[in-house]
Formats: C-alpha cells, structure tokens, sequence
C-alpha cells in the first residue's frame, strides 16, 4: 500500500485535536511525525485519507481509538538519570534534610515509559530505606504506562544506571529474556502508575515533596503551562521543591516559586 500524505488542512485538524486533547502545541515541523505516527492506524482501517481518520476519532463512537491517536503524538523518548544533577539535588539537598520516619512522596508527573520514576526510586530507597516513602507517576499514554508498571526494559535504554543500583535494584535477563532488564519487584512496588492528563482536572493525588515536570512543558503553548503549572502547585507541600527540564524555565508561568538551582524550585 502506498504512503497516504498528509495535507496542510488535515494536519491543522490533528493540531487542533491534540490542543484540545492534551495541551500539546504541534509545531508545522511536526507535519512528517503526525503523519508517519498514525499512517499505520489509517491502514488498520483501511482509510484513504487522514480527514476520514479524524472523522473518525472525533464521530463519538471510538473513545479507544482516540486513546491509540493520543498515545501515538504524545509518547516521548525518555531514559534512566536523565539530566543527573537533579538526582543529584535530591540526594544530597532535599534527602539530606528529611527527617527519619517522616513520610515521603515524589510525583514523576510525565512519567513516559517508567524511566523517572523508577529512577528516583532508586535514589529514595537508597537514603530512606524501608521506610514510608511512595513515587507517584502519571501518563497520558496508556500504552506507555503499562510497560511502565512491567519495569521491564532492554540493556541498551540502561546505561544511565550505576553499576551499584543495577546490582541493588535490578535482574539481568538470562536465557530467552537475554539483553532485558526487570527492575526488581520489591521497588516496583513503591511506583504507583496513574492515567492523568495535565491539561484537564487532576485525580485525587495527595500532596508531594517534590514533583517532578521535566521535558513537558516545551510542548506547551504559554497558556497551557500556566494553567497545568496553577493546577500542580496546591499539590506541592510548603518547602517543597518542583523540577522542569534543564531546556525548560518557569520564568512567566508562575511567580510563586523561588529558583533555587538550574531547573530547580522550591515552594515558599
């Protein structure tokens, strides 16, 4: 089957939809990726044009098709210790400080495939053990958020882990699971995985220590990151610190929040 092409006006129709949807901005470069992403959905189908795809994501009848679209535009490439200087941050700043026997609880708030949240419990079970410490992680994307929960992943996506945590935390694949990696079930078990969409209203979360948002908001249009930012904040304790990507600022978007570091927040 030959390749279906995109037109201008459909892909304006998407751009439209995802905004609505997610709060995603698509930039016109984001033209080749749209189409590339859902042309295998059309096929599925056996649609001729992207217009007959939308109208089919937008008639009513096929919430879980317009999950499959969401999930496609919005999967993100992500990998362990992305960005270490705010592990490094939470290790050596926040953690230090924290009280013995108190609880704590981080939200890894794009969370991807698994990767963030995973590795910042790693960070937490070495400092705080067995004791009550928690990681919240949201997703749009269902598709990502289960392999998430599985903690499963090949050994090249894990270079970012030390060899000290891969020994503490991880299972080396042997046999026909050769070249995988299984974050072991004991810290599998401190991530609780969560559909959420940043860009409506927010589950019954709790309160966080820290939250982490990082590499998100660059796909947001300037009123979108406010109003996901506003909808965060009551969720972040008082004292509380709140990561974005280095790339990423929260200059204009909220000024209740002192910059503490690069990328780094803390709530007064």
């Amino acid at each position: 089957m030959s390749t279906i092409i995109i037109s201008d006006q459909e892909f304006s129709q998407f751009q439209g939809l995802i905004h609505q949807l997610a709060g995603i901005h698509l930039s016109p470069a984001k033209k080749a990726l749209v189409s590339g992403r859902l042309e295998k959905r059309l096929k599925q189908y056996r649609l001729g044009s992207y217009a007959e795809y939308f109208k089919l994501l937008t008639g009513g009848h096929n919430t879980d098709e317009l999950q499959v679209a969401v999930d496609l535009l919005t999967t993100n490439e992500t990998y362990f210790f992305r960005e270490p200087k705010h592990f490094d941050f939470l290790r050596t700043k926040i953690l230090a400080g924290h009280k013995p026997g108190r609880s704590f609880r981080v939200w890894s708030a794009a969370c991807s495939s698994g990767e963030e949240p995973y590795s910042i419990a790693m960070v937490l079970a070495d400092h705080l053990g067995e004791g009550p410490w928690e990681v919240m992680a949201t997703d749009i994307s269902t598709r990502v958020l289960e392999k998430a929960r599985a903690g499963h992943y090949s050994l090249e996506r894990t270079s970012g882990i030390s060899k000290e945590h891969l020994t503490r935390y991880c299972l080396k694949g042997v046999g026909a699971q050769e070249g995988t990696l299984l974050v072991e079930r004991k810290l599998r078990g401190r991530v609780n995985f969560i559909h959420a969409n940043l860009s409506k209203p927010l589950p019954a979360l709790g309160e966080f220590d820290v939250i982490f948002l990082r590499n998100v908001m660059i796909y947001f249009d300037m009123a979108t990151k406010r109003q996901v930012v506003q909808r965060m904040l009551p969720l972040l304790k008082s004292g509380g610190h709140f990561m974005v990507g280095h790339s990423e600022s929260l200059n204009g978007v909220v000024d209740t929040l002192q910059a503490v570091s690069p990328a780094i927040y803390r709530k007064p």
